[in-house]
């Protein structure tokens, strides 16, 4: 079963993809060159230029490889908790947020009505700098009364997505095409 971006274990199965992909991507390069100088037992040939252009997509999922690399996805108990605690508001896991800066990892995400919240428990995470972002790029996409919040303190996440969970089942807002656009737009500022 393929992991999807937003479902638990998405890091770890991401790190496992570039790895084997820069892995296969080297393997290959190598390959081509080995088979040149073979045949023509010299270094300049044509396999060797096709060899060097080969390292490009190569170096690029190593990269990838190396930025995922140090991230954690969310512990089980704590996802568990959220399901049990949150089941009717939209959650997403194992987020690998990308600004201009630096790469911001976020445990959990909730997504209700005007409201995302967020347990980040790396602390890499800068929550001020992260909401801004999440925010400004939510505004830039025309959803401008937005409140974005992310947690260190995975206890007053959980009771903030409790909170939204328990004002969905009072009020269930007819939403949810937002709260898939708003997803959208979090999917494509994240790795």
């Amino acid at each position: 079963m393929k992991i999807e971006k937003g479902q638990m274990g998405y890091l770890k199965a991401l790190k496992k993809k570039y790895l084997l992909w820069s892995l296969g991507e080297f393997g290959i390069v190598a390959a081509v060159f080995i088979l040149g100088y073979v045949q023509t037992k010299t270094k300049q040939n044509l396999f060797t230029i096709v060899a060097v252009v080969g390292c490009l997509p190569a170096a690029k999922m190593l990269v990838e490889f190396i930025t995922v690399s140090p991230h954690q996805g969310i512990e089980k108990e704590k996802f568990e908790e959220i399901e049990e605690k949150a089941p009717l508001i939209m959650r997403l896991y194992d987020m690998l947020f990308t600004s201009a800066q630096k790469a911001m990892p976020v445990d959990a995400l909730v997504v209700s009505g005007h409201v995302v919240c967020g347990y980040a428990s790396s602390p890499r995470t800068d929550e001020a700098a992260l909401s801004e972002y999440i925010k400004g790029i939510l505004k830039d996409n025309r959803y401008d009364k937005m409140t974005v919040k992310i947690f260190h303190n995975y206890k007053m996440f959980l009771a903030r997505a409790e909170g939204l969970n328990n004002m969905a089942a009072v009020e269930r807002p007819e939403n949810d095409r937002n709260e898939q656009k708003i997803k959208k737009i979090l999917f494509s500022i994240a790795m």
